[in-house]
Formats: structure tokens, sequence, C-alpha cells
């Protein structure tokens, strides 16, 4: 989904939800916070916070493995979180939705469990120059074991992918592309559908990283066409360690467990285990059960405000913020997509991004620096690591302004 829908005028106010998320309100270094570091970690409204403290202090029991009524009330409020998830994606079955501890769990768990036993020499893995650490990492740890290799899309220096040259390289070698939906260090909306498309028709298939583009985009995983798509729960407003892999049933049904242990089973002798069905034979062990009722309440918050209002609010506030550091003497921003989220990259002239996050936060400015877990990117736009500021719909035109001042601030001090 790459079009945004746009704003009526005033049909948003960013205010009514800041009263929710606690630590908005909070200072630092003496200065009201300015909290523009959404892509490393969205904060929490108090139903979030709430509903993790509710299960510990009113039924803590573990899920699926007691009678007594804190088990039984324990497991319906994580099992509600699957139903929420799968409608939250429109998934067809809840069925397809496995939980896992974040999004690099969910990617590394196709790695281990579909592409490692399929792979062969000479078969190849398709990614783009754009991709988190996560949607390469685990793609060569698995061509090393199976001499496979992976091969990389070009993008514009916009930081747009070239679909065209992407679509030549889905050659009968390539056993799986994997893309990231929304780029974590440009914003860039890829056209996920188009590729999808593209995949279906060489019989190819599609891994989709959505742990950017849940925040702040409608996600229909059935529209999209991809095989698996993978999410973050902390970014999406949740609690830590929370995720999902949703993935098509005939794939789920035919992947081996990754991981073994208790409640992954069917039956267990010491000459043969059997296991439970799809999504449960990918569950073992004791999960994150506070974490994923807090995730179903975060799914319920960003429902109630409306995913539609979120996305047309964030693309608005993200031309403002363009525009307003678009007029700061010496600030270069990388990547300029037509289809983006309010993800803004940025250096300023003679300052290293280390230094200038450093600096911003004595401002109470909270900004990513680094290389945002994307080395390869850095090394496309020829640079060791950016500035990241990242919005989200409780953001406000009066926090860019504070952002920017600030900015100008860290010049004049460096200058």
């Amino acid at each position: 989904m790459n079009a945004v829908p746009q704003l009526i005028p005033s049909a948003f106010d960013p205010l009514r939800y800041r009263a929710d998320f606690p630590l908005l309100a909070r200072q630092v270094h003496g200065k009201p916070l300015v909290y523009f570091d959404n892509a490393n970690t969205g904060q929490k409204p108090r139903a979030v916070i709430d509903a993790v403290d509710r299960y510990y202090r009113e039924y803590n029991a573990n899920v699926a493995r007691a009678v007594h009524t804190l088990g039984e009330e324990a497991t319906s409020a994580y099992e509600a979180t699957r139903d929420k998830v799968a409608k939250f994606i429109n998934a067809a079955s809840r069925d397809e939705i496995v939980f896992t501890s974040g999004t690099t769990q969910a990617i590394n768990t196709v790695a281990y469990s579909f592409a490692l036993p399929r792979l062969k020499p000479g078969d190849e893995i398709l990614v783009t120059t754009m991709e988190h650490h996560a949607n390469i990492v685990p793609w060569q740890l698995v061509c090393e074991r199976t001499g496979a290799k992976l091969k990389v899309a070009p993008i514009t220096p916009a930081g747009e992918l070239i679909v065209e040259r992407f679509v030549e390289l889905l050659t009968p070698s390539v056993k799986l592309a994997a893309v990231v939906h929304v780029s974590n260090v440009l914003g860039t909306i890829n056209p996920v559908r188009e590729l999808g498309r593209a995949c279906r028709a060489r019989g190819i298939p599609l891994l989709v990283d959505g742990s950017q583009a849940a925040p702040h985009l409608p996600i229909d995983v059935q529209a999209l066409g991809c095989d698996f798509y993978a999410l973050t729960g902390h970014k999406l407003f949740g609690p830590t360690g929370t995720g999902v892999l949703w993935a098509r049933p005939e794939w789920l049904e035919a992947m081996p467990p990754f991981f073994g242990g208790g409640e992954m089973i069917r039956m267990v002798t010491f000459e043969k285990t059997t296991f439970a069905d799809p999504p449960h034979k990918f569950e073992a062990g004791t999960p994150n059960i506070a974490g994923f009722i807090g995730l179903g309440a975060a799914l319920d918050y960003v429902d109630a405000v409306g995913r539609e209002n979120i996305a047309a609010y964030e693309h608005e506030l993200l031309g403002y913020a363009t525009a307003a550091m678009k007029a700061v003497p010496g600030l270069r921003l990388f990547g300029g997509a037509k289809d983006k989220v309010a993800v803004l990259s940025f250096l300023i002239d003679g300052i290293h991004a280390h230094d200038l996050a450093t600096l911003l936060d004595h401002e109470g400015v909270a900004v990513r620096s680094g290389h945002h877990c994307a080395h390869p990117l850095m090394q496309f736009f020829g640079v060791p690591a950016t500035a990241r500021a990242s919005l989200a719909f409780y953001n406000t035109r009066d926090e860019v302004d504070r952002f920017v001042e600030a900015i100008a601030r860290v010049r004049k001090l460096l200058g």
C-alpha cells in the first residue's frame, strides 16, 4: 500500500492523544522532551502500561498449561491478541499468526525453517540496498551453509527502489525475495504490491519486513500478495520482546520447527516427536505473556485512533518538517522518495552525527544517530552515520519548530 491519504485540514489533533503517553510529559536536561526517535521504538500509551500491570497484578499465570481460573484468564487474554493481529493485518486466519520476539526472530525463523532446507549451491536470495541488517544477516548465514548467494537490487540517489532492476533480477536462480516495506533510514515506502505480483508470476516467495510500516500505514497481507510478513510490537507502541510472523498456511504446514521445547508438540517419546499444528509448532516455551497482552492493547489503541488518520496526519507533519529542515543552512537530507513515511535522516556540515545527537539531547530533543543497522545503505551514500528524526502521530508542529531551533543553537555552538 503506497498511496498516503490526504488529511482534511484540522481533522486530527495530536494533543488529544499526547496525554495518553505518560513519558511524553517528562523533561530532559530541564527542557520539555521532544521525542523524535520513534523508528527506534514507539512510546507506550497508558492503556498498554495498564494492561501489562493488570496481568501481573490480577491474573499472572502461564498460558495453555492450567485449567485453573488464572491460567484460563491469561490464556484468553494472550490468545485474544492473536485474533487482533490477524484483523490488524487482514490475515485470512488466526492460525497464520506466529508470535515471535520481534521482526528479527520472525525473519530468522523463515531463514532457518523455510530457506535453509530448500537452498542449494547456485541458488540466490534477492534483497535491496536499503535493508536493515535483520533482513541481510540471516540470509548471509544460510547462504554460507548452503552455497547459495545473496543478490542485491539497487536504489536511486533519492532512495527509491529501481523496480525494473528488481524485476530483472528475479531470475530462475532466485528462491526467495526479501524486501523492507518501509526503510528505517529513509522512510521510503516500497511498492510491495507490484513486487508481489512480479514474484508470484515467477513462483518466487516474497518476505516483507514490515517493522517500520506497521506503525504508520494500514497493512493488508492478502492485498500485498506476499508470502511472509514480519512486524515488531515495540515500534507499534506495544511492549518490547513482541513480534509477529505472518505466513501463508501452506508454508507454515511445510516448514519444520525452528525451536524445540514445550508447547510446540503433540506427542513426545524418546523415539520420535510429533509437532503441534501451526502456529503453535513455532512457539516453543513460555512466551512473553504480559508483552503480548500489552500488544493487544496497543493494537486496540491504534485502531481507535485510526490508521488512515495516522497516515494522513504524519504525511502532513512530514511535509512541514521537511520544509523546515531544508531551510537550515548546511543541513543535508538523505532520501527524497515520492512515497515515504515521517522519517528524516540528515547531517549538518562539519558536525558528526553522534555529536549532533548528543548536543540535541542537551536541548531536550531525542534523535537517533549512527548507521541505523544499515551499513550497506550508509556505504551507498558514502557516510559513516547519519542523525535521524522519526515522527509519530503524537508529535506536533511545535515540536518540529523546537527541533529546528535546537539545531540552530547547536550549529552556533560549534560554528
